[in-house]
């Protein structure tokens, strides 16, 4: 599964482009995935969020997020607390079983587009 990251970002994107709603693997050359989880989110607002978590064999975390009816690959960054993975001006921040989604364009105390988003699925 070497070109797993560029298969499933043009998927993304042909889906986006068309309104597919379709996967396929994601791919990128000299990366290899060591485990793919999907994970089902509902917010506080009742929205339900399917996030899919890929770990790789040279350490590096991504997440594949739907904001605002476009999938967003996001890579994990630097956290104090939780796992904290970023794409442009997002941040999907998980801790435990909870998640929030922000926007840095909407300002510094700006509450998350997205708050109390909680997944049932624990094992990541």
């Amino acid at each position: 599964m070497k070109k797993w990251l560029v298969a499933a970002a043009t998927a993304a994107g042909l889906a986006a482009l068309y309104g597919n709603v379709w996967a396929a693997p994601l791919q990128l050359s000299g990366i290899q995935a060591r485990s793919r989880q999907t994970h089902k989110y509902t917010c506080a607002t009742g929205k339900i969020l399917q996030v899919t978590y890929w770990n790789t064999a040279n350490g590096q975390s991504f997440a594949l997020v739907p904001v605002k009816g476009q999938q967003l690959l996001f890579v994990n960054t630097l956290s104090a607390s939780g796992a904290k993975y970023q794409a442009g001006s997002y941040t999907w921040w998980t801790k435990g079983p909870r998640a929030d989604l922000y926007d840095a364009t909407d300002g510094e105390n700006a509450p998350p587009l997205l708050s109390d988003c909680v997944t049932t699925n624990l094992n990541r």
